[in-house]
């Protein structure tokens, strides 16, 4: 095995990173290929394409092969020499690579080398298309410098990446929230409404119930408010995420700004036993990180990044960076939520169940969350203090900066996907299913509307008809109403299936 591109510059200079999940391999001979494996895909080269052996041939390669890769590049230029890349870029200023590796060198170190601006050839893009999903070009700005267009959607500070792939790019094409509109629309505005306020319901119940709590009365009416408003209110700012974390924690944790302490995710398993599962960044880090993050949340929309994609890098963002001392995770779910709705994937009024799909395969959930996790916890130092305290040593400001969110991305197409093909369908089928079964049950008795709820409630706990004791509670029903009642709920949930 013979690394090429990023992979080679990695072993040349003992660079510290997160790791690769696309590597790039020169073959003794063959065809290029490419392999996928559990957390990386490795792309095989044939023996025509060998930079050679200079870091420079490789940083050149890896540009031109397998895109940007900020996490190796701000480490590389930290510690490869600064002349050799000056000569490098010297020798041809005005080719793609040369430039683009010029242009990032300066914007990740925020200093320039000692090279003249160009002041001729067409200007190209920092991020190719092709390879990432990235700002559109009416979003991006042009560097007269190198003559680039920076579409990266990021700062120095924070800028998280997906690379455009084959499950990418059919998720996107098939254009699922399509049929989840047209699905909608073929329900009558009563059963819409009905949908609406029990979908509301049912994501506040799983996004709580993820993380084993069950909110009471008061908590989940304002957890389903703020998704109510999902899409329409700033939710970036210090300040308003404050706000949403005020609302939905109990009220002695809730925090006026981000923390300013070490918090870390895990367990304990008895005293001075903590399981720790994932360490976020440090307090003095935090700020920066945040505000880079919040720059990304306010270009990924408007600059054309396909609400899916957006709301992951929102979503799953915020929760690794971990800015307060509870209620992370539920917030982490809400931000999806918001960039859903704000791109217009999910229809006004309505909330696709999400939290209800990864609460049902939790492990699908957490291989999301560790995909990223594991490898930041493989470079991170950290202790207990004689306290109790965690401590992080060391700067790790570059474990957060640069996260390659691409199988992350993935992962949520295909979490988005079997919502709206399963979850969000049967549900407006079930919902749909005991409309028309409460019209047929009013023919027989023309019942209250919460005596009628409260018949069907518990018929189906019965498998379809009510207990002795269950009957007694509807005294008014002759027994051959009551059988009739019941008779029409069976049908109904036969129709429909119970969701769960």
């Amino acid at each position: 095995m013979n690394p090429v591109g990023y992979a080679a510059l990695v072993d040349i200079f003992a660079l510290e990173v997160s790791g690769l999940e696309h590597v790039s391999m020169l073959a003794a001979h063959g065809h290029r290929r490419t392999e996928t494996r559990e957390t990386e895909v490795v792309e095989w080269f044939p023996p025509q394409y060998d930079p050679g052996p200079h870091w420079t041939s490789h940083l050149g390669f890896a540009l031109k092969h397998e895109g940007v890769h900020l996490e190796v590049l701000a480490a590389l230029f930290d510690r490869a020499p600064e002349g050799e890349l000056t000569a490098w870029v010297a020798a041809s200023p005005t080719g793609r690579y040369t430039r683009l590796a010029w242009f990032l060198h300066e914007w990740l170190k925020g200093s320039l080398l000692p090279l003249p601006d160009l002041t001729q050839g067409n200007y190209v893009p920092a991020l190719d298309p092709e390879k990432h999903l990235c700002l559109g070009a009416g979003k991006a700005d042009r560097v007269r410098r190198q003559r680039i267009v920076n579409n990266l959607p990021g700062t120095p500070a924070y800028c998280p990446l997906v690379r455009r792939t084959a499950v990418l790019a059919e998720f996107i094409a098939a254009r699922p929230e399509e049929a989840a509109h047209r699905q909608l629309n073929a329900y009558p505005p009563e059963v819409m409404y009905r949908a609406a306020q029990y979908l509301y319901l049912k994501e506040t119940k799983s996004s709580y119930a993820i993380e084993r709590l069950r909110p009471d009365a008061r908590r989940t009416a304002r957890f389903v408010e703020l998704l109510r408003r999902a899409g329409k209110e700033d939710c970036f700012s210090e300040s308003a995420l404050a706000d949403l974390q005020r609302t939905i924690v109990d009220e002695r944790y809730a925090a006026a700004g981000f923390r300013d302490f070490q918090n870390f995710i895990g367990q304990s398993l008895g005293p001075e036993r903590e399981l720790v599962h994932y360490v976020p960044p440090r307090p003095e880090d935090l700020r920066g990180l945040m505000a880079g993050w919040e720059t990304v949340c306010r270009r990924m929309l408007p600059g054309g990044t396909h609400p899916v994609v957006a709301a992951t890098v929102a979503g799953f963002g915020f929760v690794f960076l971990h800015p307060f001392e509870d209620g992370n995770g539920r917030l982490h779910r809400y931000l999806m939520h918001h960039l859903l709705t704000a791109g217009g994937f999910t229809p006004p009024g309505i909330v696709f169940p999400v939290s209800a799909v990864l609460q049902k395969n939790p492990a699908r959930y957490d291989a999301l969350l560790e995909r990223y996790g594991r490898r930041v916890m493989a470079r991170v130092k950290w202790r207990f203090t004689r306290a109790g305290a965690l401590e992080v040593s060391g700067d790790t400001a570059a474990c957060y900066r640069y996260p390659d969110m691409t199988g992350i991305a993935e992962g949520m197409c295909g979490v988005v996907r079997d919502t709206l093909t399963a979850e969000f369908g049967e549900e407006l089928a079930y919902l749909a299913a005991f409309d028309a079964a409460r019209a047929e049950m009013r023919a027989v008795v023309e019942m209250p509307e919460n005596r009628l709820d409260l018949f069907i409630r518990l018929c189906l706990q019965g498998g379809g008809s009510l207990s002795a004791r269950k009957r007694a509670q509807f005294p008014e029903l002759t027994d051959g109403e009551c059988a009739e009642l019941e008779a029409i709920v069976a049908e109904a949930a036969g129709q429909a299936g119970k969701p769960e």
